[in-house]
């Protein structure tokens, strides 16, 4: 670029020359002009050639600090020109290296997540295969054999989804639906996930366009963490918003920005359990890119249970409980005294009639 800038430079300033010197002097012997051409040129080449150093300088130093990796820090003489490149190359550096956060925290998981259920059923197979167990021992072996199965093609599900919805955009087919047949029928199907001590309950009524299959899809991810987490009670409710799926756990550990993230590169502890990096973000990531493909977005909020929806008798079509934000614990209040939040995700669509 400087042997171009030169010419260029050099150009503009020997051409007039050559010019005006033969317009001006044509009785001048040839050996004398040609002789005075050659000084001038030498000195537009060295004039061309000092000025497009100047010129270049910012990009020079530019060009070195990017070999050297250190190009973030801006000087006082760069142009605007200059200081929008370094913000874009500060830009592709930080995407680069969330990127290749998320690739260690994939590895992380095929490493880690797909290992221990691997183990596990390769251990439970051995003692069924070589252990004289007695047949109710064998019958709950193979239940735990199958369990461990469903949950490993559970994360790899979670994981071919995730990477789906990370590179293109998700494809919906809408159709009118019930929204509340479709929560219905997700807490049909996860009845028997419902522990003892657990309750999971259906309430209101809407209906909407939508994906059914998705969005039974994102339903389902709100309801398996609300049950994992929750300690006596699980809801999924229609409302005008959309849809809301409530728990009495303890919430998330970090704002949803940051965790409903594909291969979330921290680890993250949720209920006092630690979750190894890869792993804690992909639902809520499939549930955010599946609300945010119907137009609509992810909600995340806590509730103080005396301000729960009021039910109407009877759960009458066309009513919706209304939610109202919890009032902020009060500090001074003793630990012991302080009623626990709720947590509501609300999977908000653009338009839901009664």
């Amino acid at each position: 670029m400087r042997f171009q800038f030169t010419l260029v430079i050099f150009m503009l300033a020997f051409l007039p020359n050559v010019v005006l010197t033969i317009t001006a002097q044509p009785s001048v012997p040839a050996s004398t002009l040609t002789a005075w051409m050659l000084i001038v040129g030498f000195l537009c080449a060295l004039v061309g050639y000092v000025l497009s150093g100047t010129l270049l300088r910012a990009v020079s130093r530019l060009q070195t600090e990017v070999e050297h990796g250190d190009f973030t820090q801006p000087h006082p003489d760069d142009p605007s020109e200059i200081l929008a490149l370094r913000g874009a190359f500060t830009g592709l550096l930080g995407r680069l290296g969330t990127e290749q956060g998320r690739r260690n925290a994939f590895m992380a998981t095929l490493v880690h997540d797909l290992k221990t259920p691997l183990i596990a059923t390769g251990h439970l197979t051995r003692a069924l295969t070589t252990l004289p167990l007695p047949e109710e021992e064998r019958r709950a072996v193979g239940e735990q054999i199958q369990a461990e199965t469903t949950r490993l093609l559970s994360l790899v599900q979670q994981m071919a989804d995730a990477h789906r919805f990370e590179q293109e955009d998700v494809q919906v087919h809408t159709v009118p639906t019930d929204l509340r047949a479709l929560a219905s029928q997700v807490a049909a199907r996860l009845d028997a996930q419902v522990t003892p001590h657990l309750t999971l309950s259906v309430s209101g009524q809407g209906h909407a366009d939508v994906d059914p299959g998705l969005l039974d899809r994102a339903v389902t991810n709100l309801t398996v963490n609300a049950l994992r987490y929750a300690s006596g009670h699980v809801d999924i409710s229609v409302t005008p918003r959309g849809i809301e799926v409530t728990d009495d756990g303890p919430g998330l550990s970090g704002p949803l920005s940051e965790l409903a993230q594909p291969f979330n590169s921290q680890p993250t502890t949720i209920a006092g359990r630690q979750y190894t990096a890869g792993t804690a973000g992909l639902g809520l990531f499939i549930v955010r890119r599946i609300a945010e493909a119907h137009g609509g977005h992810l909600h995340y909020d806590r509730l103080h249970p005396d301000r729960l929806p009021e039910q109407t008798p009877g759960d009458v079509p066309g009513t919706a409980p209304t939610h109202h934000p919890a009032a902020p614990p009060d500090p001074d209040a003793p630990t012991h005294d302080r009623t626990p939040h709720l947590t509501r995700f609300t999977l908000a669509l653009p338009e839901v009639t009664p």
